[in-house]
């Protein structure tokens, strides 16, 4: 199933707050985004009608394992992104919204690409 950008971005998003917080709650996500409060509320009852995360009763939102999946993977790449990209120089904050652009766009096969010369030029103590 093909999911969108924004919905990656949400689940990351999500996963994020729930390593600093102890519940995430839908305005965690208003003020971590800096979006409107009603396109939150629209994303999350798409998220959970999708099967990606649960609500309960007190409006804590948990990811389902299929969401998880996804946000773990666009977390994991935009970590590598971001540090690579600051280790070869870039400005931090340009190296973040940089990884968060290539973090949805790039093939699986382009990735393990990238983390295998990453690797071999930290071997070689290149990076």
């Amino acid at each position: 199933m093909q999911i969108h950008e924004s919905a990656e971005n949400y689940l990351e998003t999500i996963l994020m707050l729930s390593e600093r917080l102890p519940r995430v709650r839908s305005i965690d996500i208003v003020n971590e985004l800096d979006y409107s409060k009603p396109s939150i509320s629209v994303a999350m009852k798409n998220l959970r009608e999708n099967g990606y995360i649960n609500m309960d009763s007190e409006g804590s939102i948990t990811l389902t394992s299929s969401g998880r999946g996804i946000a773990e993977r666009i977390y994991e790449r935009h970590r590598f992104f971001s540090d690579l990209l600051i280790r070869m120089g870039v400005d931090p904050d340009v190296a973040t919204e940089d990884a968060c652009r290539i973090e949805h766009d790039l093939s699986p096969e382009s990735f393990r690409a990238f983390q295998d010369i990453a690797k071999r030029l930290e071997e070689n103590h290149l990076l």
